[in-house]
């Protein structure tokens, strides 16, 4: 792979920004869910980095389970809009607080999916928490209780998102030039 400043268009959201604004959602979190106990479910692999940094602030007791579900696949730049449950929760949520933990929310279709699944298994509460939030792209309306930041349609890496899964470890958040990273991997 090649090193990122190749294609990087610009960067979106800065590392102090983003370390600002998610110790503000862990507060925000701490303060709705102050003398309960709260289940985080992060969709893996991308919102890890920014469930791990989330964590650090939010003062209520707290629990960690992950769920990893497939609907994009290496090369692809968008969902296919059919949500593959590819790692199931160890956990029983029924008559648990859960938040659900994503990185990014666009079409919205693979978090509805997965809403409608946890939501049978009966939880005291579901709520979503996203880091990034690219509404021109809704399809499926989906409930945000927590929104880092809205974002325009721009094809974002870094901070947990992958390009082809690498450059998770970028501690900011990154537009790709695809025209310029396509051309890189011979894909033109």
């Amino acid at each position: 792979m090649r090193d990122y400043h190749d294609f990087l268009k610009e960067v979106l959201i800065s590392e102090a920004a983003l370390r600002k604004r998610v110790a503000e959602l862990g507060e925000e979190i701490s303060r709705d869910y102050e003398h309960q106990e709260l289940l985080l479910i992060c969709i893996l692999r991308g919102g890890v980095m920014f469930l791990t940094d989330l964590m650090r602030h939010i003062r209520v007791p707290h629990a960690v389970e992950f769920m990893a579900v497939s609907s994009y696949g290496v090369g692809r730049r968008e969902t296919s809009g059919q949500a593959r449950i590819t790692l199931d929760l160890n956990t029983n949520i029924r008559d648990h607080h859960v938040l659900l933990v994503e990185d990014i929310i666009d079409s919205g279709r693979t978090l509805a999916s997965v809403l409608d699944l946890l939501s049978t298994r009966k939880p005291k509460s579901l709520e979503v928490c996203t880091l990034l939030d690219k509404s021109e792209r809704r399809e499926v309306e989906v409930p945000i209780k927590y929104c880092g930041f809205k974002i325009p349609d721009k094809f974002v890496f870094g901070y947990g998102l992958d390009l082809d899964e690498y450059y998770r470890n970028l501690p900011f958040i990154g537009v790709v030039d695809l025209d310029k990273y396509n051309k890189e991997m011979g894909t033109v």
